[in-house]
């Protein structure tokens, strides 16, 4: 199921709710949501990882405590290791009324690096994932505002969310109850606070955070500012100087921003997002060994989240995958584009494109970057 789907509903009722800045909540099967991170996932992450700060977090009365009042040295190999964190010591504090935090979890937990980059494909803004445990009848911080847009789904029982939707009713907090199954949009700066009801609560929270149009231009504007020369002596005391030069310089820039190729700097862009985004090689060092035996037959699957975007370069092609890009030459562009289309493929699938020994070259090679998986082969 798209990852939209899961979280929103209809995609294009989703974009609506965007572009209208409003809180959206949607209901969805709860199994597909919980699978994401359960709460005996949490419990296995604290007990039975070595799980670090900045990783994990507690906060109590709205406030978050110092590191040092959850975690314990360790030594490894005998080297130091600071900031692990102590399950007993996080327990006690849940116990007392602290909401535990999990910091980033698109980096070291799987099912949700894999919804995090699935959801950044679909939106082509940079995601993150946290975590909130919260015991019963708490609250882990008072009503506050979020720099960025957020899906929130819940995976363990039931918490209540006030809501002030600007705009609506006055500003008026409106109730919302999410339980698993239930997720909810909340765009960029709408105020909120969230308590626990009478079992413990874990929700996860997906943070969008949007690149904008003055990102993308300040970053093109760079491009053609080259002049690093120093400001005339003496304008203190005559601003003409530096009214004069100020004026020979816009007028330069404004002619080159107007020689701006909108087709490269859009290029630029793409190929910045594809070249910079954390990717996971779930299962690599089995590929590694299965992809020496690969034949025409092998049936080789996309890695979720994984782009496969092809660009021109000069005579060759730019395949963009996520963390890094490939040059290769520009005959397997068909069959590239190919691969892009499809989540799964055999070799011989590319036969109209390229013959049995290409094809197997650069199966291998899809194999050995990480966009392809060896499913059966």
């Amino acid at each position: 199921m798209p990852v939209l789907d899961v979280l929103s509903g209809d995609a294009q009722t989703f974009l609506a709710k965007i572009w209208a800045s409003r809180v959206h909540v949607h209901h969805t099967d709860p199994d597909a949501l919980v699978g994401y991170l359960s709460f005996a996932d949490v419990d296995e992450l604290l007990t039975s990882t070595a799980i670090r700060t900045p990783a994990v977090r507690v906060a109590r009365d709205g406030s978050v405590l110092t590191s040092s009042a959850f975690t314990r040295p360790a030594t490894l190999a005998g080297q130091p290791m600071t900031g692990l964190v102590d399950p007993r010591k996080v327990f006690d504090l849940f116990d007392d009324g602290a909401t535990v935090v999990l910091q980033g979890l698109h980096r070291y937990w799987q099912p949700l690096a894999d919804l995090v980059a699935e959801l950044e494909l679909a939106l082509g803004h940079p995601c993150q994932a946290n975590a909130y445990l919260t015991p019963p009848g708490s609250q882990g911080f008072a009503v506050h505002e979020d720099a960025h847009d957020v899906f929130v789904f819940q995976t363990h029982g039931r918490k209540v969310w006030e809501v002030h939707e600007r705009g609506v009713d006055g500003d008026q907090p409106q109730t919302v109850v999410l339980e698993p199954g239930v997720s909810m949009y909340l765009p960029t700066g709408t105020p909120h606070a969230a308590r626990a009801e009478d079992v413990a609560s874990l929700h996860v929270t997906v943070g969008i955070n949007q690149l904008t149009w003055d990102q993308v231009l300040r970053r093109a504007v760079d491009t053609v500012l080259t002049d690093t020369g120093h400001l005339p002596a003496g304008y203190l005391d005559d601003p003409a100087l530096l009214r004069d030069g100020l004026a020979e310089r816009l007028e330069a820039l404004a002619g080159a921003v107007r020689g701006l190729d909108p087709d490269a700097v859009s290029e630029t862009e793409v190929r910045r997002f594809l070249t910079g985004r954390p990717v996971w090689h779930d299962g690599g060092l089995t590929d590694r060994i299965a992809v020496r035996e690969l034949h025409d037959g092998s049936v080789l699957r996309r890695r979720a989240g994984h782009p496969c975007v092809v660009l021109p370069a000069g005579g060759r092609v730019r395949l963009l995958l996520g963390d890094r890009d490939l040059l290769l030459p520009a005959y397997v562009a068909p069959a590239l584009e190919l691969l892009g289309r499809l989540d799964e493929v055999r070799p011989a699938d590319l036969a109209d494109h390229l013959d049995e020994q290409s094809r197997l070259v650069l199966c291998r090679r899809l194999v050995r970057e990480g966009l392809l998986r060896v499913v059966d082969g």
